[in-house]
């Protein structure tokens, strides 16, 4: 059995909270896979604007670029908030996920990307947020990109790495790297990188 956006109804919805993102009380019931319907379902979701990451390769160098910055929903990591990732931001209205790739890798990296390729689009914890993000690799020329970058008017402070391949997979491996965008994107890349290496070399 296959449902589709008939399979369910919503009763209510209220805003809780409105600011970065937003906060909504939602209640609905949905069809069951025996036929019959569910009791009434109260979930709380955060809803967001649809993301894009890139993660940027330079075959040259036959490196990778990774973002070091704090992130307030790792306050409980150890050994602490600041993570390992790829580059990403939340779209614009207007703009197109290859429009957002671009942007924020001039913004977070000071790069400018010659070529692009898709990874996968996704919800990214469909348990509790409505989130969609939208996931690329770039190939740029990383030779003078490591440094602090961002948005002083986001309150960005991003410390970007241009690491070796290998240590790059490796920093997923021991766990180094532990929020899924990146591992997604890592996963995707090292299952392609001798195709990007001799595709953008």
């Amino acid at each position: 059995m296959s449902f589709s956006r008939d399979d369910f109804t919503v009763s209510s919805e209220q805003t809780l909270w409105k600011g970065f993102f937003e906060v909504v009380d939602v209640s609905l019931r949905h069809r069951l896979f025996d036929g019959g319907w569910s009791g009434d379902i109260r979930r709380v979701v955060a809803r967001r604007r649809q993301a894009v990451g890139v993660l940027i390769y330079d075959p040259a160098l036959d490196a990778l670029a990774v973002a070091e910055q704090f992130r307030v929903g790792a306050l409980a990591r150890n050994p602490s908030p600041w993570l390992m990732e790829l580059i990403a931001g939340l779209m614009e209205a207007g703009e197109s996920p290859e429009d957002v790739a671009h942007r924020e890798s001039q913004e977070e990296a000071g790069v400018t990307l010659r070529a692009l390729e898709k990874v996968a689009s996704y919800y990214s914890s469909p348990g509790g947020s409505d989130e969609y993000f939208h996931l690329y690799c770039g190939c740029a020329d990383l030779s003078a990109a490591a440094g602090v970058h961002g948005l002083a008017e986001e309150n960005e402070d991003i410390r970007l790495h241009v690491l070796p391949v290998n240590e790059v997979l490796a920093m997923m491996d021991d766990g180094r790297i532990d929020n899924a965008h990146s591992l997604v994107a890592l996963n995707w890349f090292a299952r392609h990188h001798n195709r990007l290496r001799d595709l953008w070399r």
